[in-house]
């Protein structure tokens, strides 16, 4: 996969990371199934309405996960939902924490080495790709999606391989803005 991403688009990306979910909290990898947000995480979720609501956005996109689409629903948003939105898919390695895989696959790396049974780092940049391919072609766009696909998205957005969302963190609940500046894909905000 080469580092180019699709060209610019006139409006910004503005990206929200769902909040607090039991395993989100514990480090368990949280891909496919489906764990809804917990008290703590309804409490956050509702407090991004706020701040989100200053924006007038084109599109308002969500992963089809239930913890994706209940942040949006708290914080004021009935969103479009993109599978291409879903979180990694870690295979053989759903619910397990990273001390936990390691023990068992020494100097195992999510970003470097993907999940047996799941996908790697090129799979998920494809279906970033795709979903970046899609933005109107005016406005902003508001999306809620999960920790590591955001990563590999915000990676994307600024032509970088997949695997350089290794690089790049957001907390649950958190919201990153993605735009333009002289011409070049750039993270205006994160956190």
């Amino acid at each position: 996969m080469g580092v180019s991403a699709p060209a610019p688009a006139p409006g910004r990306l503005v990206v929200v990371r769902h909040a607090d979910t039991d395993w989100s909290a514990s480090g368990r990898h949280t891909g496919r199934t489906d764990i809804p947000l917990n008290a703590a995480g309804r409490e956050r979720a509702a407090a991004l309405g706020p701040r989100l609501a200053a924006g007038r956005y084109a599109a308002v996109w969500s992963s089809p996960l239930s913890r994706a689409r209940e942040t949006a629903r708290l914080a004021g948003f009935d969103p479009v939902l993109h599978d291409e939105l879903m979180e990694w898919d870690y295979g053989e390695y759903e619910g397990l924490t990273t001390a936990e895989i390691v023990a068992s696959r020494p100097g195992w790396e999510l970003f470097r080495d993907g999940c047996p049974g799941g996908e790697d780092a090129v799979g998920v940049g494809a279906r970033v790709d795709a979903l970046l391919a899609r933005l109107p072609p005016a406005g902003d766009v508001l999306a809620f999606s999960h920790g590591h696909l955001l990563r590999v998205l915000i990676a994307r957005w600024l032509t970088l391989p997949p695997a350089d969302g290794r690089l790049i963190a957001l907390a649950p609940g958190g919201i990153g803005t993605l735009g333009h500046e002289h011409g070049h894909h750039v993270l205006t905000s994160l956190g």
